[in-house]
Order: C-alpha cells, then sequence, then structure tokens
C-alpha cells in the first residue's frame, strides 16, 4: 500500500443545492466522495493527521477532509452523505454561532429544514438570527458520537480583529481563543490543540497566542504548500473544494499529493500571484 509523504487537506464551506460562492451542490459532494472511494482514498482523523505530520506513517493514499464555521448544511447534507461513503470529516465551528436545540431533520428523511445561500448565512448571523443557518450544539454532538465529524475550534466569533481593532487585536484573540476552548469543553467535554483562522488571518503574534492557549496545529487557507512529514503544524496548508465533479477533484489532489509535480505547481502558483501583486500595488 506504501505510506504517504504528503497529505492534500481538502477545505469545504457549504454542501447544499442552494446557488453561491463557497458552495459545492450535493450531487456534486456526492460525486467527489465517490470518486474518492473508487480510487482507494482513505479520510485521516485529527489524531492521525497530527501523527502524520509528526513523522508517523499514514496510507499512500490518505486525504484530510475539513469544513469550515459549522453551516447546518454540514448537518443536513453533508453528514449523511460522508455517514454513507465511510468518510470522515473534521468541523471547525465558530462557538458563539452554535445553539441548543432538538436535532432537525437531515437527507433521507423528511421535511428537511432551508439551508440558503453564503451571503444569506451571513446576514442572519448578523442579525442574530444564527440558529436559521447554523448547526445545533445537539446535532454536533450527534455527528461526533457518530465518529463522521469531529469538532474544533474557529474562534468564538469569527472576527477579523486586525480589521475593526488593530490596536487591540492579541487581546481580542486572545479572548476569543479561550472562549472557543471554554465552550467546547463545555459543550462536548473536551476541546482538541486543532484550530483555524477566521477567514485564514494569521501572523505570528497570533501563533503564539494559540500555542499558549493550549493550541498545537493551526489550520491556514494557504492552498499552495505541501502537508509532509515533519511539516509544521503551525502552517498547515489546505485547498478549497470547488463545486465540480468527483474526477476533478481527484486531479487536483494528485497534484497535492505529487512531490514533484506539485511542489512545481505551488511555485508557479506564488509566482503568479506575487506578479498581480505587484502589479496591483503599482496601480496605487
Amino acid at each position: 500500500m506504501g505510506h504517504a509523504g504528503v497529505v492534500p487537506v481538502l477545505m469545504y464551506h457549504h454542501v447544499s443545492p442552494s446557488p453561491g460562492m463557497i458552495n459545492v451542490t450535493v450531487d456534486h459532494f456526492e460525486d467527489q466522495l465517490r470518486w474518492l472511494r473508487r480510487h482507494g482514498y482513505r479520510s485521516l482523523s485529527s489524531a492521525q493527521f497530527a501523527g502524520h505530520l509528526a513523522g508517523q506513517s499514514v496510507p499512500s493514499k490518505s486525504i484530510l477532509i475539513t469544513f469550515d464555521d459549522g453551516y447546518l448544511d454540514n448537518w443536513v447534507y453533508a453528514y449523511p452523505l460522508l455517514k454513507q461513503y465511510g468518510y470522515s470529516a473534521m468541523l471547525f465551528l465558530v462557538t458563539s454561532w452554535a445553539n441548543e436545540g432538538p436535532v432537525r431533520p437531515f437527507l433521507g428523511q423528511d421535511t428537511l429544514p432551508e439551508t440558503p445561500e453564503h451571503r444569506e448565512c451571513e446576514a442572519r448571523i448578523a442579525q442574530g438570527r444564527s440558529d436559521e443557518v447554523i448547526m445545533r450544539w445537539s446535532e454536533a454532538r450527534a455527528m461526533q458520537e457518530e465518529g463522521v465529524f469531529e469538532i474544533h475550534s474557529h474562534t468564538h466569533t469569527h472576527t477579523r480583529w486586525d480589521l475593526i481593532d488593530p490596536g487591540q487585536k492579541n487581546m481580542h484573540m486572545a479572548r476569543e481563543l479561550s472562549q472557543a476552548r471554554e465552550t467546547l469543553n463545555q459543550q462536548l467535554g473536551a476541546v482538541s490543540d486543532h484550530h483555524c483562522w477566521p477567514q485564514g488571518y494569521y501572523d505570528h503574534e497570533y501563533v503564539g497566542l494559540a500555542q499558549e492557549a493550549g493550541f498545537r496545529h493551526l489550520y491556514t487557507t494557504m492552498a499552495f504548500g505541501m502537508n509532509r512529514a515533519g511539516s509544521d503544524p503551525a502552517h498547515i496548508s489546505r485547498f478549497a473544494v470547488r463545486n465540480t465533479t468527483g474526477e476533478s477533484v481527484g486531479r487536483r489532489i494528485w497534484v497535492a499529493r505529487n512531490p514533484v509535480v506539485g511542489a512545481a505547481f505551488n511555485r508557479f502558483k506564488l509566482w503568479k500571484r506575487s506578479r498581480r501583486d505587484k502589479r496591483r500595488s503599482a496601480q496605487l
């Protein structure tokens, strides 16, 4: 079977029939899972992935599946499909957005709840209506108890303090990390050392704060890195999964896990981004 030198980390937000940004349709998500299973890929747990970064062996066709924020559609659609196809995922939950209440129906049951598109979700959260678009603690517990989703920290409020109050951003972030840990402990009985940054923003000060708070494995939205054995767990790279077929996602996974092609692809993408940034700076 061999052992993985690189483990691609897939990043999702929404799985829903609703159109819009950062959403994968239900049909495409199922096609992606079907492709993974047909080609022998295995999803790792957070502990297995941490072991890989620390130098432990994992199967050659290993991936890590992650979801950000904790949208209701993750419960309604992603959870039953992951369970059906035998895959597990990590979910980075914004802890202040989750509410109490009974579990709601999911795919295969009657009268499914509404799962709005991303912009509408953001609007309702801003209006104090997060229960309409975010999973409940009862649903998070049910998914975790089934072994389908693990629940991890994504801060308490998902706020970009570097933009809102840059002079006090570290104070705010320290509080966010503490509140997320406390809430996860209260609701789920435990909290891991895995944490994901809101909107992908972090700096060396944030990294230090997270490590002081007990978070060792820190997830970014950087698509052009390689999670090799021995990689720095404070800078875990992920690539966003698009609303596309399983075969298309499979090609992206092949690139991400190929040590030669993947490294060349990442260098090219970073060079291209650097040129674009320089052009934009010159126009200012």
